[in-house]
């Protein structure tokens, strides 16, 4: 009679059933993993099983075990904790740059890394349907192509769009492309994950200044394998986590030192924000002073704004008209 194929499977099919069946707190007994492989029709002895979770142990899987009416064999350490995917499962949940689709079926790859009992406590935690997602399935080519460009040191071109209510009586919402249609043609740099968002920074030649877009609103990403990327020398001195600190909600503007006055009760604001490294020099009035280089936009002033009476910007006076200009605009609306 003609072996059955899976016979040379089982070693696999044990390390399978271990994986999948148990850890810390759920164990196996020697009856239980027989049973599992007669369901393969693999015929084993006890003595062949003992040879093979040796063999296991050998090669560096924790296989330990717990004896109290009968042996049970488990798991003891994996390569990622419980505590790791969990966070692993909220990074995923939270990141807006992943549609619901991908999102669910990446937490259900995580969950492949647990026990099947570990894995109902990932599944409590997925709550995704509810968040804002974005629906540009094609990003996942997107991020591919643009790691193939940086490592290549070639340039990138594609299409970006922006969202618009249409003019006509059905005033619906529509993609419509940005730079009138055509093709941006960028060097890319480097990737930032920003407010729950993803970006390229790139350095823009003919414009001469660095640049970020969503990848998300990225669209025919084509890595320019004929054409060089530039901007070397600017990248060779670039922070990415100065740079962060600088815009807010990667709106860009003109970077200035500014000077601003806060109450001592916001330092903890500041070094999220900021982090503990940023120039303040305290006052005596219960207040203390923050320079810094940030990017005027509209984003920082909202952000100045919601500070309301603990932050007053000092100088320059240019940013200070801007400011009071910016809430002017506010308090028109409600007049």
């Amino acid at each position: 009679m003609a072996k059955n194929p899976n016979q040379k499977l089982k070693l696999l099919y044990i390390l399978k059933y271990l994986m999948e069946k148990t850890d810390e707190n759920h164990g196996v007994t020697m009856s239980d993993i027989l049973s599992y492989l007669d369901s393969y029709n693999i015929k084993a002895e006890r003595k062949s099983i003992y040879d093979d979770l040796k063999s296991l142990q050998d090669f560096g899987v924790d296989i330990c075990s717990t004896k109290s009416k009968t042996v049970e064999y488990y798991i003891a350490s994996r390569d990622f904790e419980l505590s790791e995917l969990k966070l692993l499962v909220d990074a995923v949940q939270s990141a807006k740059f992943i549609t619901h689709k991908k999102s669910n079926e990446l937490i259900k790859k995580l969950e492949n890394l647990a026990s099947q009992s570990e894995a109902k406590e990932l599944q409590r935690q997925v709550f995704v349907s509810n968040r804002v997602k974005t629906m540009n399935e094609r990003i996942y080519y997107n991020i591919d192509s643009l790691h193939e460009a940086m490592n290549s040191g070639k340039k990138i071109s594609f299409f970006y769009y922006r969202w618009e209510i249409t003019t006509d009586a059905c005033q619906k919402v529509i993609k419509s492309r940005r730079n009138n249609g055509e093709r941006y043609t960028v060097s890319p740099w480097a990737l930032s994950w920003d407010d729950e968002n993803y970006y390229l920074i790139a350095y823009d030649d003919k414009a001469e200044i660095i640049k970020h877009f969503r990848v998300d609103k990225m669209e025919s990403v084509e890595v320019l394998h004929k054409e060089k990327r530039e901007g070397k020398e600017l990248f060779s001195k670039f922070d990415m986590a100065v740079y962060s600190k600088q815009i807010f909600g990667m709106f860009g503007g003109e970077l200035t030192d500014v000077k601003i006055r806060f109450d001592n009760s916001l330092v903890g604001v500041i070094v999220d924000k900021f982090s503990k490294n940023v120039f303040i020099s305290a006052n005596d009035d219960g207040t203390f002073d923050m320079t810094t280089k940030i990017m005027l936009s509209p984003n920082f002033y909202g952000w100045l704004f919601a500070l309301k009476d603990k932050a007053t910007l000092i100088s320059p006076k240019r940013a200070k008209d801007e400011f009071l200009s910016y809430v002017d605009d506010v308090i028109k609306m409600y007049k």
